[in-house]
């Protein structure tokens, strides 16, 4: 990365709404196995509001990414673009990109991480018994893999190829066109009659 590729400015915060005081800081970088993409950090020191967001730049192949999970491969870099959906099928979580999906760096640990976050916002928002009683199975599931205890599969399924999971033994498999015609991307389109 260079200096040039680096771009700065001061912005009205998105969240609290004071003029001039929110950073926004956009980075063109490069990522091994991945491309070419857009770093984007917004921060606002007003309010503490931050967001980050990774936007590929470059569009390859639809993929689909598979990889078992292990007490061995927790640190293994996961790139997950902003219209990909990922899933591990033995815990029953998805995750599909909306509007308002954000690209991201992490590894394996930070997925399931991720995963687990989401269950316990769930937990505080559902109070019927067979809702808690489904998220406290699915979060010591998630719990468990991030011990190293047991396995599951990892599955990235990304209709612009933008993902990776690095690793010598993830499994990239072509999707198929009827599975791929419904697959979310998170962008609005218009369809004619």
């Amino acid at each position: 990365m260079n200096d040039e590729s680096i771009n700065e400015m001061i912005i009205k915060c998105p969240a609290c709404g004071v003029e001039g005081v929110a950073k926004s800081i956009m980075k063109e970088i490069e990522i091994p196995h991945f491309g070419n993409v857009m770093e984007t950090t917004i921060q606002c020191p007003s309010c503490g509001f931050k967001h980050s967001d990774i936007i590929a730049l470059e569009q390859n192949d639809p993929a689909k990414y598979v990889l078992e999970i292990n007490k061995n491969n927790l640190s293994i870099r996961v790139v997950r673009s902003q219209s990909a959906t990922v899933i591990i099928p033995e815990i029953g979580v998805k995750v599909e990109p909306g509007p308002k999906s954000e690209g991201y760096v992490t590894n394996v640990e930070g997925v399931l991480t991720r995963f687990e976050s989401a269950v316990k916002k769930a937990l505080m928002l559902f109070d019927n018994e067979e809702s808690q009683k489904n998220a406290k199975n699915t979060l010591n599931k998630i719990q468990e893999l991030k011990k190293g205890n047991g396995t599951a599969t990892l599955i990235i399924l990304d209709p612009f190829g933008q993902s990776n999971i690095v690793s010598e033994n993830v499994e990239i498999l072509e999707i198929p066109d009827e599975e791929l015609h419904d697959l979310k991307t998170g962008f609005s389109h218009i369809e004619e009659n």
